[in-house]
């Protein structure tokens, strides 16, 4: 049985090796990456699925709206964190310069100190206009700012280092144990203060928990790359529109239709975000092996493969338009009405396969890119703040999400503008050599 085994994973190599004439991709590496972030995606999807049904069919939709919008806004405040500086570490450890994951970390813990001042300042702000609710919502929200996003930090060192398994061994067991605590304080409370407890909590805990194993199992090394925490932060101001769209709607959608119809956005929103979720693994495995390629190299095959990636996206997009009034009518009968919105949105998938793989192939490229061309990346964040505001009075919901497809078109532009002159930059290296 040993011996069958055995035989099979070398014809299996074989294969992989055979179809990289066609692939022009380390496909053993793919496979082995991308099957370990594939299941911790899954198992984390499956999780936060399930969660959903819970928040569902167990908590009205205007406590839920309201649940939505402490989030978006404490989304927003962690934007103070420097999100960037974990992807430049990312690049760093992939470089072997590990000894910047410490400062690394206390940076954004410093930066985080911000995160809860600001939330501290917003529930004295609706304490003093009369909405205790919001007031100690937010007030809760403070105590953990600095730290639930900053401790995830282990992940670019994990990723860096390809042990692409152990991260997604740990990022299924927040998301399974985070799930579980929050659908058992669904059961027992209605509470909005204790569910929001819970999750902030129990998300920062699992964070520090594997944060403290990882850096026990793999003790970073002493090389520093200076320019790693400064890259950092430049790549978290110039990102400062992109993580306001992750956040900011719901605070427009709260602000302008209520927390009933935020609470009908998100669930459009949560089957496709899934979906897009599987995608997320493109950058982890993509970053490592293109930091040590040429952009000419890449461009051989980068063309075809966003053609490739646009195909495969709309037809996910098509099946799930088809299939997206069974999964409401089934799992969420309450949200009948972002069955229209969801399906519009899942145009999502196909305009965001081409733009991930092409935005790692950008972002492997960082120190590169002149810091001032750093800050296009901006434009699609204003593109969909304009148009939102623009189009929620007349079209509702559906403005937002028509929004966010625009912004990742824009997406998509701005880094073939960056590209050029990434391959421009390059060009002109080799020619001095």
């Amino acid at each position: 049985m040993k011996n069958l085994i055995e035989r099979a994973k070398i014809t299996a190599y074989q294969l992989l090796r055979k179809s990289e004439k066609y692939t022009k991709t380390d496909m053993v590496y793919l496979t082995k990456g991308g099957f370990w972030l594939g299941v911790g995606q899954i198992i984390s999807s499956v999780a936060i699925f399930s969660l959903a049904i819970a928040f569902a069919n167990l908590m009205s939709q205007e406590t839920y709206g309201t649940y939505k919008y402490v989030l978006s806004i404490t989304g927003l405040l962690t934007i103070l964190t420097l999100r960037g500086v974990d992807s430049a570490v990312l690049q760093s450890v992939a470089r072997n310069f590990e000894g910047v994951l410490i400062p690394a970390l206390k940076t954004r813990i410093r930066w985080g100190l911000l995160s809860a001042t600001s939330s501290i300042c917003i529930a004295i702000y609706y304490y003093i206009n009369g909405n205790n609710t919001l007031a100690i919502s937010f007030l809760i929200a403070s105590g953990f700012l600095p730290f639930i996003d900053s401790f995830g930090i282990y992940n670019a060192l994990l990723n860096g280092k390809k042990l692409f398994h152990l991260s997604a061994t740990y990022a299924a067991i927040s998301q399974i144990g985070s799930a579980i605590t929050m659908a058992g304080s669904l059961f027992f409370t209605k509470n909005l203060f204790t569910i929001l407890f819970v999750y902030f909590l129990s998300w920062t805990l699992f964070r520090f928990v594997f944060f403290m194993v990882t850096i026990k199992k793999f003790p970073p090394n002493n090389k520093i790359d200076p320019e790693t925490i400064p890259y950092g932060k430049h790549s978290s101001l110039i990102n400062i529109f992109d993580a306001l769209v992750s956040s900011v709607d719901g605070l427009i959608v709260f602000h302008y239709l209520g927390s009933v119809n935020l609470a009908i956005y998100s669930f459009a929103l949560a089957p496709v975000v899934q979906i897009r979720g599987l995608l997320n693994n493109i950058p982890t495995l993509a970053i490592p092996k293109l930091s040590a390629r040429s952009s000419i190299e890449i461009e051989v095959v980068l063309r075809k493969r966003i053609l490739a990636l646009f195909a495969l996206g709309a037809f996910i997009s098509l099946a799930y338009i088809l299939v997206a009034p069974y999964i409401y009518q089934i799992f969420f009968p309450k949200y009948i009405d972002s069955v229209f919105s969801s399906q519009l949105f899942s145009l999502a998938i196909a305009l965001s396969l081409p733009q991930v793989i092409f935005g790692s192939t950008v972002g492997s490229k960082l120190t590169l890119i002149p810091k001032k061309m750093l800050y296009l990346w901006n434009i699609p964040g204003v593109i969909f703040i304009i148009s939102v505001l623009t189009l929620i009075g007349a079209f509702g919901v559906n403005g937002v999400i028509f929004s966010r497809l625009l912004s990742i078109t824009s997406g998509f532009v701005i880094n073939c503008i960056i590209w050029k002159k990434i391959k421009k930059i390059e060009a002109e290296s080799m020619l001095k050599i």
